[in-house]
């Protein structure tokens, strides 16, 4: 399992490309985009809001916004996608993650901004996340979803995700996916930081 370096984020930063070939940058949430953070989600149809919470939400509440944009590996993880748009730096999308090393298993939600879907942005986050989640040593992702959310539904089909019923909630489905794509071939910054660490960590064998 690779341990995060909380004192320098911004090493895991990775870039992304939409359909089109736009720039997205996807790093670490940090403290100072609380407000940002919060106007994304408000942005949000009321449609996407409510597939992204599994429910009605017009905004975060503080104690979540406080929990959304402070990383740890306790509280979980959250990425933002961001694209300058008139000369500033905006959020188009988010996840958040979190492992779970007694099950290998590697846990995430996703939204993208309405006016940002369709563009690929979308598949190529899930992409990167693989690669985290290989980073942290994970065997398999996986996410819930509602059974009406067609968007995030198609995208993980098209990703290669499997379904299956949720063990718990009759509205939702479970979408999951075993990591057996080489992470050298779905390069990200924490793969590349993780696999340097381990190096280091291995001794040079001795003749």
């Amino acid at each position: 399992m690779t341990m995060l370096r909380f004192d320098n984020l911004q090493q895991y930063s990775d870039v992304l490309r939409s359909r089109a070939g736009e720039a997205v940058t996807l790093r670490f949430v940090e403290p100072r985009d609380g407000e940002e953070l919060q106007n994304y989600f408000r942005s949000l149809s009321a449609r996407s809001r409510y597939n992204r919470f599994l429910g009605a939400m017009s905004e975060l509440p503080q104690p979540v916004l406080d929990r959304f944009t402070h990383v740890s590996e306790a509280a979980g993880f959250t990425v933002v996608a961001t694209m300058m748009i008139d000369g500033f730096e905006t959020i188009v999308g988010e996840a958040r993650y979190a492992f779970h090393p007694e099950t290998e298993s590697f846990e995430f939600g996703v939204s993208i901004d309405d006016r940002w879907q369709g563009h690929g942005i979308g598949s190529a986050l899930l992409t990167n996340l693989e690669c985290r989640a290989a980073a942290f040593g994970a065997r398999r992702l996986f996410g819930d979803t509602l059974r009406s959310n067609d968007v995030m539904i198609s995208m993980a089909r098209k990703s290669g995700y499997a379904f299956t019923s949720h063990p718990d909630d009759w509205k939702l489905v479970r979408f999951e996916k075993g990591i057996s794509v080489a992470p050298k071939d779905i390069p990200c910054a924490s793969w590349r930081i993780a696999a340097a660490s381990r190096k280091v960590a291995t001794p040079a064998l001795v003749n």
